[in-house]
């Protein structure tokens, strides 16, 4: 009954936000919000039961990562005024006098459905029965969860920089500071902050099953729309990536091989 009602609300809500982006003509609007997904998820499961130390250690967590994150894509989403290239690719391919309800589908309903799957250590921490004090694992879980957030701040950020950058002597490919060390920083940080809120349920029963989300955001970081897409993406477009790849780890950060 908890998982109905909280799919009921995200429902909802990524149908409002559909037709914002239909009055718009821009599937793009999605991204930013995202990551307030799991904040809806995380809410509704707590405010479905009972409030506990270990449920608001949670709820922090989650909160400071997905409200960083929606400032940040936020921003970037109000800069630039045309539509992801990705979801052109899509509006193209179907047809724009199509895609509109195609969109809701295809965009929409699919990353709802996939936020409820990657959120179950959200729904099994906020279904806790009390009196759930804070834990070990909760500590713990929350310490990687932070450094997650960390990692990916700090990555978003040194990329804006570099965007902005218009000095002649700029890099082709950004290659320094956590970009030395990582092809994707950024989605190795979003993945640690998985793992580490999937740590805080395992004290849970049946907690170990929530690791199921942490497996499948990395999965689709690494192998469907993070470092594969663009990977294949930018060795065709960007001068010197091909190098770059060669030498630098592709997710988690590691020593770079120098010629």
């Amino acid at each position: 009954m908890t998982l109905l009602v909280t799919a009921g609300i995200l429902f909802t809500g990524l149908t409002g936000l559909w037709a914002v982006s239909v009055r718009l003509k821009d599937a793009s609007v999605i991204d930013p919000f995202w990551s307030v997904s799991f904040v809806v998820i995380a809410f509704s499961a707590v405010f479905q039961s009972r409030l506990s130390p270990a449920k608001i250690l949670m709820l922090c967590s989650v909160c400071l990562w997905a409200v960083r994150l929606f400032v940040h894509l936020m921003r970037r989403f109000l800069a630039h005024p045309e539509e992801d290239p990705r979801y052109q690719a899509f509006r193209t391919r179907f047809g724009a006098n199509r895609y509109w309800w195609v969109s809701y589908f295809q965009v929409f309903l699919l990353q709802g459905a996939l936020a409820l799957l990657v959120a179950a250590p959200l729904q099994v921490v906020g279904r806790a029965s009390l009196p759930d004090p804070i834990g070990f694992s909760d500590m713990f879980g929350a310490a990687v969860a932070l450094l997650g957030t960390c990692v990916e701040a700090v990555a978003d950020w040194q990329l804006t920089r570099y965007r902005a950058d218009a000095s002649p002597t700029k890099p082709k490919v950004l290659n320094t500071g956590l970009w030395r060390y990582s092809r994707h920083p950024n989605y190795f940080g979003n993945a640690l902050l998985w793992w580490g809120l999937g740590l805080m349920a395992v004290d849970q029963p049946w907690g170990w099953m929530a690791m199921l989300g942490p497996l499948l955001m990395t999965f689709l970081l690494v192998k469907v729309s993070g470092v594969a897409m663009l990977d294949a993406q930018l060795s065709k477009t960007r001068p010197g990536y091909k190098e770059y790849m060669e030498r630098t780890s592709g997710f988690v950060p590691w020593f770079r091989k120098d010629a």
